[in-house]
């Protein structure tokens, strides 16, 4: 039997997120049928990953839905996974930055009514860290999707912790000539900082990443990644080099 995998959510008391997680799941266990997937939060929601590591046997993989390094992927799940004696347990790189977020990104921002032309501008709104990895994570990030929208201007800005904030980068964006600016959102599920970096824009706001298929597939690319490698503390930077296509 291969590693259970563990996806470990941050959790927010928005009555969203839990489904929103939940429904990416499902999508991953379509994709690998005979794979144990389950899910742990960080706080806020149940089942912890505390218990989540508890309920399972043997080894486990955990893959943090959390788009790029900061205290929780170098702290908080190598904390977790210590406790868990009973497990052979191993973590996997963060989401970000990768190609299929960004599809995923893009994806999301033609569905919000997005369109490229003179004047645009997109800010990428994360949530925020103070580590200074996490934001060289989200500016990778804001180069990439630049790159997918044909050189379009990605600033990314924080919905806390970091600055600049959402507002202040729609300002500045406005004072260089960008009279149509949205803002894409670089969030796993709903919460109050998602909806509040929605709340800042002047123009299409996408929708959180949510159960979008290249989510689930880049979940199941981290868990390989993480199989292949020896078993490790913090993970090192995650690749973020050219899209290959996804084994299921």
């Amino acid at each position: 039997m291969r590693p259970t995998l563990v996806a470990v959510a941050h959790g927010s008391r928005d009555p969203r997120a839990l489904p929103a997680a939940s429904a990416l799941l499902d999508r991953i266990r379509e994709l690998r049928p005979r794979l144990d997937v389950r899910l742990g939060h960080i706080e806020l929601n149940r089942p912890l990953l505390g218990e989540a590591l508890r309920e399972a046997t043997g080894a486990a993989v955990l893959v943090p839905l959390l788009l790029g390094r900061g205290h929780h992927v170098k702290r908080d799940l190598p904390a977790a996974t210590a406790r868990a004696t009973h497990l052979d347990t191993r973590v996997a790189a963060p989401l970000g930055p990768h190609p299929l977020l960004v599809e995923a990104l893009y994806e999301r921002l033609l569905e919000a009514g997005w369109v490229p032309g003179a004047g645009t501008a997109v800010v990428l709104a994360a949530a925020g860290s103070r580590d200074p990895d996490a934001a060289a994570d989200t500016r990778r990030t804001a180069v990439l999707l630049s790159e997918r929208l044909g050189g379009v201007p990605v600033v990314p800005a924080y919905a806390s912790a970091a600055v600049p904030t959402v507002p202040d980068a729609v300002r500045a964006l406005a004072a260089r000539g960008h009279h149509r600016i949205a803002v894409a959102s670089y969030f796993t599920a709903p919460g109050r900082f998602a909806a509040q970096c929605a709340a800042a824009s002047p123009g299409p706001a996408s929708a959180p990443l949510g159960d979008h298929p290249a989510l689930a597939r880049l979940v199941l690319r981290r868990y390989d990644e993480a199989l292949a490698r020896q078993r490790t503390s913090p993970p090192s930077p995650p690749s973020s080099t050219a899209l290959e296509p996804a084994t299921a």
